[in-house]
């Protein structure tokens, strides 16, 4: 296990915890040195546990640290494709779709969750481009979801 692989598991988010996956699209996607990670919703191993809209039926803080988890997901994910993180040179852009009510406002602060556990994980190469959005609904109910894309080594 490497570095950003030990820093994952120190954070509370065991590597080999992978979520379920679907038979219609790819989990990932690899193009030139472009790696395009599909969405993860908040699965702790098979159980979603974080579903319902932020902040009527779930807090801030508590979305904050599914999108963290979301996060956590996306990088199990590629390294259970790719084999190590250390594959990856640096995260270009995360991109966070939160579960809100129509008059919040505060998505960017609930997708800080899932930039600052990158940013714990890669260091400085995991600064990267984001966006955060508010959606009228998630798959299963969810709270948050996030992808990602990160540029591997040469």
């Amino acid at each position: 296990m490497n570095e950003r692989e030990k820093k994952l598991e120190a954070l509370g988010y065991p590597i080999d915890r992978t979520t379920p996956e679907g038979s219609l699209v790819d989990p990932l996607t690899i193009v030139g040195d472009m790696l395009y990670a599909s969405g993860q919703v908040p699965f702790d191993g098979d159980q979603l546990v974080s579903k319902g809209k932020v902040p009527s039926q779930i807090s801030l803080e508590d979305a904050t640290q599914a999108a963290a988890l979301c996060a956590a997901n996306v990088l199990r994910c590629v390294r259970h494709h790719i084999g190590s993180l250390d594959k990856i040179q640096r995260v270009v852009r995360m991109t966070g779709y939160v579960n809100a009510d129509p008059t919040f406002t505060d998505c960017h602060l609930v997708i800080n969750g899932a930039s600052t556990l990158v940013r714990k994980v890669f260091g400085e190469e995991g600064r990267h481009a984001r966006t955060a959005l508010s959606m009228a609904q998630l798959p299963l109910g969810a709270s948050v979801e996030v992808e990602g894309i990160f540029q591997l080594q040469p």
